[in-house]
């Protein structure tokens, strides 16, 4: 037996912010808290804020704009960070809000109902909320059957959860699935570090995996294997949790956003991930050469240009490594999903791609396609 991803859909919110337009927010943040500290920094107490530049982040990580659900807030130097309205219990949360949308988009393009589909897995980098799960407020949304959970690998948490519904269908457990990934980034962000202020863009990816019948659609993918891997490291983290109220620490602490070394993620992850896509290849008796696309997980365009040349022996062309984080920015488990969703309708059938999705843990996972 084996199993089909049939349609795939994308939530894009309809605000965007350029990089000159986040650097203007940002450098006036910074003349006023380097005003507002001038005494402590004039005696060495404080160091002095640098200006941004929106030069120096494109050339740093590709990123040119980013898909925000909340512009105004962002961009406002006396807050800095979304602002989202709370909503009651009894209306839908934003996360669900936008995982269907991008669910029934993968149903339309599948041509399925949501009568034909057993379970909802959620995977995303964070959750609004610890329960009632995310994925059943969608499977209750879509009035779907079945089961369904959220699940979080960070930055992987995409083709995580497509490995658990893959192998859920195999077993017999369901015939169809959709994997939803919600990634509300920037509201992790921390909006006043130079170093990664730029980084996030919110979206929803949504894939939709089922059990092949013998009378496949033309546009859909076989799943030749699947395979994940996990290794702890400190240098990308988050430590905004349950527990902070308890051990009475700081919630407004850097640390409670996103952080990360960045050179030593540079370092570490790229050779993990050639490695890892190499053997999943090797494991499937499939060489370098059978790949047409690679669809990478879209946090930097430096790494994934070394990723991919270390993996072909040369530079990747635009067509074999597509690249919408410039578009996009970071948006976590969800990039991966989109650059297979804007770039698969030109490959034909037989040819081979992997997605492959990266990041915090650290973990990666890559599912590998043959195009039907």
């Amino acid at each position: 037996m084996s199993v089909l991803i049939t349609g795939s859909g994308l939530y894009t919110p309809s605000q965007s912010i350029s990089n000159d337009e986040l650097v203007e927010s940002y450098n006036k943040y910074v003349d006023s808290y380097n005003l507002e500290n001038e005494e402590a920094i004039k005696s060495g107490d404080l160091m002095a804020l640098v200006h941004s530049d929106s030069d120096f982040i494109k050339k740093v990580s590709g990123i040119e704009q980013r898909f925000v659900l909340d512009k105004d807030g962002i961009l406002d130097p006396k807050r800095m960070r979304p602002s989202l309205k709370e909503r009651s219990d009894e209306e839908i949360s934003i996360q669900a809000e936008i995982a269907v949308d991008a669910c029934k988009q993968a149903m339309e393009k599948a041509g399925r109902s949501a009568d034909d589909i057993d379970a909802v897995i959620c995977g995303c980098a964070n959750l609004q909320r610890a329960y009632p799960a995310i994925a059943i407020e969608v499977q209750e949304s879509l009035n779907i059957e079945g089961y369904a959970y959220d699940m979080n690998v960070a930055c992987s948490s995409s083709t995580f959860a497509i490995q658990n519904a893959y192998n859920d269908i195999l077993s017999g457990v369901a015939e169809r699935i959709l994997v939803v990934n919600p990634d509300i980034c920037t509201g992790h962000l921390n909006f006043r570090d130079r170093d990664g202020h730029f980084i996030f863009g919110d979206a929803c990816t949504s894939v939709l995996l089922e059990k092949d019948t013998g009378n496949p659609q033309s546009n859909a993918f076989e799943i030749l294997g699947t395979k994940l891997k996990t290794k702890f490291s400190n240098n990308i983290r988050n430590n905004f949790g349950f527990l902070n109220k308890p051990e009475d620490s700081n919630s407004e602490a850097p640390d409670k956003l996103f952080i990360q070394n960045g050179r030593k993620v540079y370092k570490d992850v790229v050779p993990m991930v050639e490695g890892h896509i190499k053997t999943h290849l090797e494991e499937l008796n499939l060489e370098v050469s059978d790949l047409s696309r690679l669809w990478l997980h879209q946090a930097n365009l430096n790494m994934n240009e070394s990723i991919s040349k270390r993996i072909l022996g040369r530079d990747a062309s635009e067509k074999e490594m597509p690249i919408v984080l410039n578009e996009y920015a970071n948006t976590s488990s969800a990039g991966s999903i989109i650059a297979f969703h804007k770039n698969n309708s030109d490959i034909n059938a037989g040819e081979v791609g992997v997605i492959c999705s990266f990041g915090a843990g650290y973990s990666v996972g890559s599912v590998v396609l043959r195009k039907l």
